[in-house]
């Protein structure tokens, strides 16, 4: 019985909320918040003004994280990349 109501919780659990703890994992991993905040910009802006900038472009949110372009630290993993877009973008 306990194993049934821990596999129905973990299936109630939105696939958006698993990305977005992919991605949030993945920004601390990083540290990216050395730079960056949710809410405030730092030396690197906050992640709400990218979402503004980026809104429904993920695939130029990875592409930026994986160029190095403005001194921008690159994130070699295609899969890091991928998540922290959907965090950033999910703000």
């Amino acid at each position: 019985m306990k194993q049934i109501m821990i596999l129905a919780a973990a299936l109630a659990v939105p696939f958006g909320a698993l990305g977005q703890n992919a991605g949030e994992a993945a920004v601390k991993k990083l540290g990216c918040l050395k730079c960056h905040a949710v809410s405030a910009d730092k030396d690197g802006p906050s992640f709400k003004k990218s979402a503004a900038k980026y809104k429904g472009e993920p695939a130029k949110v990875e592409a930026f994280l994986k160029s190095g372009k403005e001194k921008h630290p690159v994130v070699k993993s295609d899969g890091d990349a991928k998540s922290i877009a959907a965090y950033i973008l999910s703000r």
